[in-house]
């Protein structure tokens, strides 16, 4: 089959997530925070204490970028961290007075905005396919905890009489090297 921009999975999904973005930016605005400081915030908000492992599960942005997203939403006044009693390497995440005050500046923008994403479609389609997009997002959050866990080897004899004969190569290549180092002086 033919490549068709109406039948992309990949371009439908931009063009739908481009203008849900649009929507969103121009309802909020500049001074407002990003969909993923709102999302952030949100959660954040729902959960006090949160740790960062958890909030990376519940919004699906990724660790580092998530990491990065704190930091400077801390040095704006928006979210507090602090290490956990349990685990002094986990961090547990709240949201300062300030960011309280931002998202409740957004909800009622956010709302909007959303409600304009789904009002391109008719009333009786809105509900499937937003089950759609949840059932596609809880797919892709299986994937990646799937991805996530270490896969575990199972060594077998013949795997480990296969590695041995490659340890003896090895070793008779640096008796090799050093015969030849041993030479040149």
């Amino acid at each position: 089959m033919a490549y068709s921009l109406k039948n992309s999975p990949g371009h439908l999904l931009r063009r739908a997530q481009q203008y849900a973005h649009d929507l969103y930016s121009t309802e909020v605005g500049a001074s407002g925070p990003t969909p993923r400081q709102y999302e952030v915030l949100h959660v954040v908000a729902q959960n006090a204490g949160l740790s960062q492992t958890d909030l990376v599960q519940q919004t699906g942005i990724d660790r580092s970028t998530l990491a990065d997203m704190i930091a400077r939403m801390m040095k704006k006044g928006l979210l507090s961290r602090k290490r956990t009693k349990e685990d002094a390497r986990a961090n547990a995440v709240s949201i300062t007075p300030a960011g309280k005050r931002m998202l409740t500046a957004a909800n009622a923008k956010v709302a909007k905005a959303e409600n304009a994403a789904l009002a391109v479609l008719p009333k009786t389609q809105q509900a499937a396919f937003m089950k759609s997009l949840r059932t596609y997002a809880e797919a892709l959050d299986k994937m990646a905890e799937g991805a996530a866990a270490p896969a575990k080897k199972k060594t077998t004899r013949k795997a480990a009489k296969k590695k041995a004969p490659a340890k003896r190569k090895t070793t008779a290549k640096r008796k090799t090297t050093k015969k030849r180092r041993t030479k040149r002086r």
